[in-house]
């Protein structure tokens, strides 16, 4: 597959006939379900969009039954950045049901497989994805990251994806899941093309109220030769795979080759982050999720009256999985628990925030795992607490709205990618993208 700086120099006929094999390729591999359907916009080069994000006339239905039928009336921020940008939404990518989940096993289309491996998962939310761009079914694909969404499903196909700070990409017009968290990122083959992507799609937007308004460009000033001092963490990989430990051990290695300085610091134990990020993701999803009642869009069932109208199609139009974050949510905002719970599960959050902001003081950036092992085999966390406890090492960075950036270090004795994320400080991304980059060209990693 060509990739994103290769396309952006071909031109209109060129892209035609691209597309068109595209999506010859794509309709050849519908055993990989990683595309719900293959519409497109423009004429541009093709990005492949998650089924939360809002591209006008098509169907998005965040792999949810309860928005079957729902066509979206406008255009994300986002959509339109490509658009100007001379990009084109180019097919639906598959998901799990309103992004709640860590396999894309919870989505109304059924599972996406591993490109690497069909018995391995994804990853999730973002994993159809993560899955057409490792599998060479798409030049690049947009996706959202509320916990690790975007980093996740990246390592598991061995692609990179980039979270930015919160605010750097506008959130209108993408499905809410926990507006706190929520942002947009691009998925791609390797990191420069991630920061051509992100110079894309980032930047001010007034519909946004929670928009940074920051139009710095990262890819003129990309530079691998910057010498930074990068922060290991050695007793935050301890419950790793072994996998997981070996590839850390790698990165080190080519980030001291490559001139950077490594020092290593402590964090509190992720058991921490995951309560404090729960507690507030399901908060916010209850609430957010309260407008999907078949009355103003979306699929109803009709009830004995208004009431039982809300019952019925909540209780047909949600998976398992969204029903029990929204009672969880509602269970921590209620009356003699707010303050049990979700008071606490804020001043945790602070105290994460600070934890970083004390390291980010005396280094640039983090080395941190993004899983605590390779791809999962279908069914394998079938329990939801090992689900959730899958997140351990990329939810601190969302509840603390930093940028981070995973991408593929080796593959373990089965073939199967091992990721590893770079974290940055608040609004440096450059930094984030230089390190990177670094780290990449070292590595040398073959996919």
């Amino acid at each position: 597959m060509i990739t994103l700086k290769q396309a952006l120099k071909l031109s209109k006929e060129e892209l035609k006939t691209f597309k068109e094999d595209l999506k010859n390729k794509i309709e050849a591999n519908q055993e990989l379900n990683a595309y719900i359907d293959i519409n497109n916009v423009g004429d541009g080069i093709p990005i492949a969009i998650k089924d939360n994000i809002q591209v006008k006339n098509w169907f998005v239905t965040s792999g949810s039954n309860i928005l079957q039928g729902y066509i979206a009336p406008y255009n994300a921020t986002v959509i339109e950045k490509l658009l100007d940008a001379g990009l084109s939404p180019f097919g639906r990518t598959n998901m799990d049901e309103f992004a709640m989940g860590s396999t894309t096993e919870s989505s109304f289309y059924g599972k996406t497989q591993n490109p690497h491996n069909p018995e391995h998962v994804p990853g999730g939310s973002s994993g159809g994805s993560a899955a057409v761009v490792g599998a060479g079914l798409a030049i690049a694909a947009l996706g959202s990251d509320t916990g690790g969404s975007i980093r996740q499903p990246a390592a598991f196909c061995g692609i990179v994806g980039m979270k930015p700070t919160y605010g750097r990409v506008s959130r209108y017009g993408l499905g809410a899941y926990a507006s706190s968290l929520d942002q947009i990122g691009p998925m791609t083959q390797n990191v420069e093309d991630a920061a051509i992507l992100y110079d894309i799609i980032s930047g001010s937007d007034d519909k946004d109220s929670t928009n940074a308004k920051m139009d710095d460009k990262i890819t003129p000033n990309l530079n691998p030769d910057r010498k930074l001092r990068i922060a290991t963490l050695p007793s935050y990989i301890k419950d790793a795979s072994d996998d997981v430990k070996q590839a850390y051990q790698k990165a080190i290695d080519a980030l001291k080759d490559a001139g950077h300085e490594i020092v290593e610091k402590e964090m509190m134990d992720a058991k921490f982050d995951i309560s404090a990020y729960y507690i507030t993701a399901t908060a916010e999803a209850c609430t957010n999720l309260a407008r999907y009642d078949g009355i103003r869009y979306g699929n109803r069932v009709e009830g004995k009256n208004l009431e039982d109208t809300f019952i019925q199609t909540r209780s047909n139009g949600f998976g398992d999985e969204v029903k029990r974050r929204i009672l969880l949510g509602n269970f921590v905002l209620s009356s003699g628990y707010y303050e049990a719970y979700y008071v606490k599960a804020q001043k945790t959050r602070h105290i994460i925030k600070d934890e970083y902001a004390k390291i980010f003081e005396d280094v640039d950036l983090i080395l941190s795992p993004v899983a605590p092992s390779v791809a999962p085999k279908f069914g394998e966390l079938e329990n939801p607490m090992d689900m959730y406890l899958s997140d351990i090492y990329t939810i601190s960075v969302n509840l603390a709205g930093l940028p981070a950036l995973s991408l593929p270090i080796s593959k373990n004795a089965d073939g199967m990618p091992v990721g590893l994320q770079l974290i940055a400080s608040a609004y440096d991304e450059q930094t984030l993208f230089d390190g990177a980059l670094s780290l990449e060209k070292e590595i040398n990693y073959k996919g």
